[in-house]
């Protein structure tokens, strides 16, 4: 389990194009040739983990937990999986925020702008690998955790456009209707549904005093339900 040790703006941020180059040079720990694990060290933060591929699927979580090269929590194990079962030659963990926290109650409830705008730039890193970008949308009920993480969702549907990346879900929506966890799917329950960007509804309700207390409810909808 992880325990943020501090917030992430007490901590340094190494550049993603910094942390890329890292990436790419020999270590002891893992085979670099197999692996794309960036930054290439355990810290506070994780932009990528994966495997290289020409042709990977980017699963999108909330945020890191504890995995490494060689050592995958039950989560990745899920998505490679899945990759692999949906014909793709590798697979990538991506997150909407960058902070490790095993538990999503600990993510910081400000969000680091900065560490934002690295993490965006490794979103578009991993769109460039393939000619045509597949982005799996599995980041569950936890959106509503923090109210930055739907307007960062939605700043990776617009790199999407850029790329011409194509979303998709697996298993059944949550009743809120967030797209599946990979870590609760059940083994039949792993092929992939194509989604458009645009049938992915961000709704932010009004902000209402209940108590004193700010309260804003977000959910996120696909239109078309899945089966």
């Amino acid at each position: 389990m992880h325990i943020p040790g501090c917030l992430t703006t007490e901590t340094e941020i190494m550049p993603f194009s910094q942390a890329l180059a890292r990436a790419e040079e020999p270590s002891p720990e893992y085979d670099i040739a197999r692996w794309l694990y960036v930054p290439p060290m355990y810290g506070e933060y994780r932009y990528i983990l994966g495997t290289k591929g020409k042709n990977p699927l980017i699963c999108i979580g909330i945020n890191p937990s504890t995995a490494a090269p060689d050592d995958l929590d039950n989560t990745l194990k899920s998505v490679a999986r899945i990759a692999q079962g949906n014909g793709y030659d590798s697979w990538i963990m991506f997150n909407v925020y960058a902070q490790r926290a095993t538990r999503p109650d600990d993510m910081e409830k400000s969000c680091n702008l900065r560490l934002h705008e690295e993490n965006m730039k490794a979103f578009r890193h991993l769109l460039s690998i393939g000619e045509k970008p597949a982005v799996w949308a599995a980041w569950g009920a936890i959106i509503e955790k923090r109210k930055y993480l739907p307007d960062y969702v939605r700043d990776m549907l617009e790199a999407g456009k850029e790329y011409g990346a194509s979303w998709y879900c697996a298993g059944a929506i949550t009743k809120k209707g967030h797209p599946h966890h990979p870590l609760y799917l059940r083994k039949d329950r792993g092929v992939l549904v194509l989604y458009d960007e645009n049938r992915i509804v961000l709704i932010h309700f009004k902000t209402c005093d209940i108590e004193r207390r700010a309260c804003i409810a977000i959910a996120f909808y696909f239109i078309d339900a899945l089966h």
